[in-house]
């Protein structure tokens, strides 16, 4: 397979309600989006999701990253093993570009296996989709009004697994944890994210304390890559500690403390710097006895949720949450339609996903994202 053009856009898509965590609040989404086309006219499209508070990546260092090595993909890419290779050979490059590079991969991944005639799956020599998957319901930070109507929608529509995003603020957070207490929700399904709330474990620690709700695990409660502090807290909390932004690549693994008990990974195909690293993070994770959640950004379409599919497949009996396919439930507009999300209690099945059987085998709907997004293009690299 030879390439003939590689494109990079920002792409913008409202959501159909403003989501907030203590690190951002959003009403579009923020995506990078990468178009590759073959000489034999064959398209392939990739996403990754820029996030300063994640990866210290913006938009402006993806399209600078895409300038530098988009004609040497062109040049060089032609299979999954060159593909492989210049992965390898470029990590360091990666390590500081994970959104970026997350969105080119997953493009040359679907191209190549159209090209093929292979799924994505088939390609990686990996389980083929099958069975439901189990999303979590995810509340933002919201006033307590507000909280309480979308915790009763999510009631409403059957879900049995909650996370919710901590403010800081213990009447705010107060008010949740009674809401969830009064709704006779168990603790045992109930997760919290403090996106890196607290600076000091002892502070964290009282927080915590003061909410009196025993969390069966909370997401990043310290400052990124505190792992001795967030052990500590395990500790004193009795709870489990999810690893996000303390969690972008591999060799992480290895400062890791305690038990590996103690820690569970939240992984987004995006922030571990596409499919490919995401799958050897989960082999390793899994040959360690650390347990699996494969998260989402806020906003993501269907592409990065196809791509979340593969990577939950791939984590089997150590995956122990899902995150993400809101699809249209979120967004204004969605990248195919009909849009990959959950259903009737945070449900996805994947006989109804309509895909065919060759790369990620989703139909781009431009007609509507040119209706109700703002794509932007960056950059556009041809070879004549």
């Amino acid at each position: 397979m030879l390439l003939e053009s590689i494109q990079c856009s920002s792409l913008h898509i409202p959501f159909n309600a403003t989501f907030s965590h203590a690190s951002a609040d959003r009403a579009s989404t923020e995506t990078l989006w990468v178009e590759v086309r073959s000489t034999g006219g064959v398209a392939g499209f990739g996403e990754g999701c820029p996030r300063a508070y994640v990866t210290s990546e913006s938009m402006d260092s993806a399209a600078r990253f895409f300038s530098a090595h988009a004609r040497e993909w062109l040049e060089t890419i032609h299979d999954l093993p060159t593909l492989q290779e210049w992965g390898n050979t470029h990590r360091i490059a990666i390590d500081s570009n994970p959104a970026a590079w997350s969105a080119v991969e997953l493009a040359l991944l679907d191209v190549i296996g159209r090209h093929e005639k292979k799924t994505v799956e088939a390609l990686l020599g990996k389980p083929e989709l099958a069975g439901n998957f189990h999303y979590t319901a995810v509340l933002g930070d919201a006033s307590p009004r507000r909280f309480e109507g979308q915790l009763n929608h999510y009631l409403q529509a059957g879900f049995s697994s909650f996370k919710i995003k901590l403010s800081g603020d213990a009447e705010r957070d107060l008010a949740k944890v009674r809401s969830l207490s009064a709704a006779g929700i168990s603790p045992n399904a109930v997760r919290a994210d403090a996106n890196n709330l607290w600076c000091d474990p002892d502070v964290a620690i009282a927080a915590l304390s003061t909410l009196d709700y025993p969390f069966w695990a909370v997401e990043e409660p310290l400052s990124a890559g505190d792992y001795e502090g967030m052990c500590r807290l395990a500790v004193a909390a009795k709870t489990r500690i999810i690893l996000d932004e303390s969690l972008l690549r591999l060799d992480q693994l290895d400062r890791l403390t305690g038990t590996a008990d103690t820690w569970i990974i939240n992984l987004r195909v995006s922030k571990m710097g596409g499919l490919l690293r995401a799958i050897a993070l989960i082999g390793e994770a899994r040959r360690r006895g650390v347990r699996i959640i494969v998260g989402a950004h806020v906003g993501e379409t269907s592409l990065l949720t196809r791509a979340g599919l593969i990577a939950a497949g791939v984590a089997g009996d150590f995956l122990i949450a899902q995150e993400g396919a809101f699809g249209t439930h979120l967004l204004a507009a969605d990248v195919v339609d009909p849009s990959i999300m959950f259903g009737k209690g945070g449900v996805l099945d994947s006989t109804r996903i309509n895909i065919d059987t060759n790369g990620f085998g989703l139909v781009i709907d431009g007609a509507s994202l040119q209706e109700k997004s703002i794509t932007t293009v960056l950059q556009t690299i041809s070879i004549k």
